[in-house]
């Protein structure tokens, strides 16, 4: 056995933490009452059937950590009861993305799958106990019987079958002799119960499919339900954490457990992850990716952990944005500036500056000596003086972005323009002296500019100040670079939620990707993929797996603008 926590704790001994959620409470209570021996054991049971997304990094760091807090066992548990919709590809993406997040499970994965026959073996126990019964009704007419939360449901037809002829059928059905939908098996609780969940809900249905790992060997598959408390019961879990929606679903993995006879695990809801500006079913991620509107499961606009990734977010920002947001009993939305915070936080210490131009004009220097170089020290990060420094080339002809220049400067404009001086960073004050047009369209498309060579290092021994301080790379010496500017990918807030009359891709963001052609200092020429940095005074960037030795290129992870530590700030001054 994996054990989930590396801490020296005996067993079932927590782990001080800076606050107790109610799980963890619950967790608390059951050590002290001697609940399943003082044992705790948790899983997380993803569907193969997509990748995972941001809410499911929640899901994975609640499940983990408490096993981690509690020095118990954790662990990774696929629910491929789903041969229509699962993949092997989706089952390599999730473990991957697990344990980049941080999970780790030793030799503890298992698969639903591999319980197929003692699920079996059960079902059968339920038949010949009268408590399950083969019904001919289709998935429509189930729904039909079921009935709503003011009226009772109506009993199936085929009901009150003997128990000898549910089992010759239920052993038929997994012999093949009947198509797709043409029959169920169903659990006989009570058609007029309050919670609709429990009125004779479906256990297996037909489904003749290629298994990702099964193959062709059934043709009968368990429902979520069903298995569900099975798998935790079987692997021993005792806490079997989900979120909200299972809730009024616990009476029935209850009653399977209790009708059964065997070992029953303790279920817990929490509150899932809602994001502003993003969708969170897996469903709607799909049809994004089918439909071409993304480039793929990992393009960086998505929310899933493979995006995230790709466009620069790091582990250690998942897991504090997840201890931040914290666990709770109702359903929430929470900010998505509070992500991008928890990585600016983390980039902030770690990741190196650079300085790269998205939109170049070029700058000629012209007191500069042609042919000339000079090496420039620039910090590597102010915020970790270990990183130490590095050199920067600095030539005759530069480059700047446009953005930096006005020839007609707006009031509180206070980069370059005609006759002003600026500070260009880590090397001199340099003054425009004159600007290039293009006769055809008046664009301009060169500054020529002077510079004072005593003020190397960016500071004027003469005292005189300037109002902004400029980045920049020498032309001789840039990295040519695509850069990809990314957005939300939706426009609203709630973005599943369409006007009327529309469907909910209309919210997408036509503007979520803006490619640029840039240039970067010489330092990033052999930067790998995954590789993060800042490009000074316009965000953190990563180096993405589409690069080339021939062509950088780099995502935008997060700008720099930080509006949620200004909603802090206002906060803890108001308290």
């Amino acid at each position: 056995m994996s054990n989930a926590n590396k801490d020296n704790l005996s067993p079932g001994e927590p782990k001080p933490a800076p606050s107790v959620d109610f799980i963890r409470q619950a967790v608390v209570e059951d050590i002290k009452s001697g609940r399943f021996g003082g044992k705790v054991h948790t899983r997380f049971p993803p569907e193969p059937n997509g990748f995972l997304h941001i809410g499911h990094a929640k899901a994975i760091w609640i499940d983990y950590g408490i096993a981690r807090d509690f020095n118990g066992l954790f662990n990774m548990r696929f629910d491929d009861t789903n041969p229509a919709k699962e993949e092997q590809e989706y089952v390599d993406a999730i473990l991957n993305d697990a344990r980049w997040l941080g999970a780790e499970w030793g030799d503890r994965l298992f698969f639903a799958s591999d319980y197929f026959e003692k699920m079996y073996e059960w079902a059968e126990d339920l038949v010949k106990k009268g408590k399950a019964y083969v019904c001919d009704l289709r998935g429509d007419e189930v729904s039909a019987h079921r009935g709503t939360l003011t009226t009772p449901g109506k009993d199936s037809p085929w009901r009150n079958r003997s128990a000898e002829e549910n089992l010759d059928l239920f052993r038929r059905m997994r012999a093949g002799e009947f198509a797709d939908g043409s029959r169920t098996l169903r659990a006989k609780i009570d058609m007029a119960h309050p919670n609709l969940n429990l009125r004779d809900p479906v256990m297996y249905r037909i489904l003749h499919g290629e298994h990702h790992r099964q193959g062709n060997k059934w043709c009968i598959y368990p429902m979520y339900d069903w298995a569900h408390g099975l798998e935790d019961s079987i692997e021993g879990v005792t806490h079997s954490l989900c979120s909200l929606e299972y809730e009024n679903h616990r009476p029935l993995y209850d009653w399977f457990l209790d009708q059964l006879g065997i070992y029953h695990p303790r279920q817990i809801e929490f509150a899932r992850l809602n994001l502003t500006y993003t969708v969170m079913s897996k469903r709607l991620l799909m049809e994004l990716v089918k439909e071409g509107r993304v480039s793929g499961w990992d393009d960086p606009r998505m929310p899933t952990l493979a995006g995230l990734r790709r466009r620069g977010y790091t582990p250690e920002a998942i897991r504090e944005f997840c201890r931040r947001i914290g666990i709770d009993k109702t359903d929430s939305t929470v900010d998505v500036q509070l992500l991008e915070h928890c990585l600016r936080e983390d980039l902030n210490k770690r990741a190196p500056r650079a300085m790269g131009v998205l939109d170049p004009l070029r700058v000629v220097i012209e007191n500069f000596p042609e042919g000339h170089t000079e090496e420039l020290d620039a910090v590597n990060n102010p915020e970790d003086p270990s990183a130490g420094t590095r050199k920067v080339p600095f030539s005759r002809v530069l480059y700047i972005e446009k953005e930096d220049f006005k020839e007609e400067p707006p009031p509180k404009f206070f980069r370059l323009a005609p006759g002003r001086e600026v500070r260009l960073r880590y090397a001199y004050y340099v003054k425009c002296v004159g600007v290039v047009k293009d006769p055809a369209t008046r664009q301009v498309t060169e500054l020529r500019c002077t510079y004072d060579p005593n003020t190397r290092g960016g500071d004027s021994p003469d005292g005189r100040k300037v109002k902004a301080t400029l980045h920049w790379v020498s032309a001789e010496h840039a990295v040519k670079a695509e850069a990809r500017l990314y957005e939300h990918l939706f426009t609203t807030p709630d973005p599943a939620n369409a006007p009327e009359g529309k469907d909910w891709k209309s919210n997408i963001n036509p503007a979520s990707l803006e490619v640029r052609e840039a240039f970067v200092e010489p330092s990033l020429k052999n930067a790998a993929p995954g590789h993060l940095c800042q490009f000074e005074r316009l965000g953190y960037f990563c180096v993405d797996p589409d690069s080339t030795k021939e062509r950088l290129v780099f995502n935008r992870a997060v700008t720099l603008k930080d509006s949620w530590a200004k909603i802090e700030q206002k906060g803890a001054k108001a308290t």
